[in-house]
C-alpha cells in the first residue's frame, strides 16, 4: 500500500513539474511575443517614414500633426498585431484567441475605477519617488534626472498643444494598457500566480521606455494598475492612472514649462 502511494505522489509530482515547466515557457514566450511586436511595430514605422520621405513631404507638413499620425499608427498597430497576431499565425492553438474578459473589457468603467485610479496615481507616484530616492543612493554615478523625449518639439499653438494632449494622454495610455495590462497581464495571469504575472508585466514595460529614471516610475505604476486589474477584473482604472499621470506630466512639461 505505502509502494503504491509512493508511486502515486511520485507521479503527482513530475505532473506538477510538467505543467510548471509549460507554463515557465509560455510566460517566456508571452512576454518574448510582445516585446517583439512593440519593437518590430516602432522599426517597420520609422523604415515607413524614410523610405516614403522622397514621396511624401513629411517637412511640409504640420509637424504636430505628423507626430499625433505617427504615434497613432504605431500604437493602433501594435496593439492589433499583439492582439491579433498570435491568432493570425497559430489560428488553430486555443491559447492564441482573446476574448474581452482576457483582455480586460468585460464591462463599462465605473466610478470605482476612478476612485481608485485617483488612489492609484498617488501610490504609484509616492512608490516611485521613494525608488527613485534608493536608486539615487545606492547608484549615484547613474543619471536618475534624465529627461524623457516625448516628441512634439517647439509645440506652442493651441491646436499643437491639443495634438500633443491627444497623442500623449488619450492614445499612448488606452493602447499601452491594452497591450500590457490588457492582453499580456491576461495571457499571463490564465497560467501564472499574480506576483510572476504582475512582475514580467512591469519589467517588460519599464525595459520598453529605455530610460533608468523612466523606468522605475513607470515600473511601479504598473504594478499598481496590475492590481487594481486584479481588484476590478478590467483595465479601465489602470488606464484613468496612465492617463492622470501622462496629464500631469504634460501639464508641466507643455505648460508649465518644467
Amino acid at each position: 500500500m505505502d509502494k503504491k502511494v509512493a508511486v502515486t505522489d511520485k507521479k503527482n509530482v513530475k505532473k506538477r513539474e510538467k505543467i510548471e515547466h509549460k507554463n515557465c515557457s509560455y510566460a517566456i514566450l508571452v512576454t518574448v511575443w510582445v516585446a517583439v511586436a512593440l519593437f518590430a511595430c516602432m522599426f517597420l514605422a520609422s523604415g515607413f517614414l524614410t523610405l516614403t520621405k522622397d514621396i511624401i513631404p513629411y517637412d511640409k507638413m504640420n509637424a504636430a500633426l505628423l507626430e499625433l499620425m505617427v504615434s497613432a499608427v504605431v500604437y493602433a498597430t501594435a496593439v492589433l498585431v499583439t492582439v491579433f497576431g498570435p491568432w493570425l499565425i497559430l489560428r488553430k492553438w486555443a491559447q492564441a484567441k482573446t476574448n474581452r474578459e482576457e483582455m480586460g473589457l468585460r464591462s463599462w468603467p465605473t466610478w470605482t475605477d476612478i476612485l481608485l485610479a485617483v488612489a492609484g496615481y498617488v501610490v504609484s507616484l509616492v512608490a516611485g519617488m521613494f525608488l527613485l530616492f534608493v536608486g539615487a543612493a545606492l547608484l549615484p554615478g547613474a543619471n536618475w534626472e534624465q529627461a524623457q523625449d516625448v516628441g512634439f518639439h517647439g509645440v506652442y499653438a493651441t491646436s499643437d498643444l491639443l495634438m500633443a494632449f491627444v497623442a500623449l494622454v488619450v492614445v499612448a495610455p488606452i493602447c499601452e494598457e491594452l497591450i500590457f495590462r490588457g492582453w499580456m497581464y491576461g495571457k499571463l495571469r490564465a497560467r501564472l500566480a499574480a506576483l510572476p504575472a504582475i512582475l514580467l508585466v512591469s519589467l517588460l514595460f519599464a525595459a520598453v521606455h529605455m530610460q533608468l529614471n523612466v523606468g522605475v516610475v513607470v515600473f511601479c505604476m504598473s504594478v499598481v494598475n496590475c492590481l487594481i486589474r486584479e481588484l476590478t477584473g478590467t483595465i479601465y482604472g489602470g488606464i484613468f492612472v496612465h492617463m492622470l499621470r501622462n496629464a500631469v506630466a504634460f501639464y508641466a512639461l507643455f505648460v508649465m514649462g518644467v
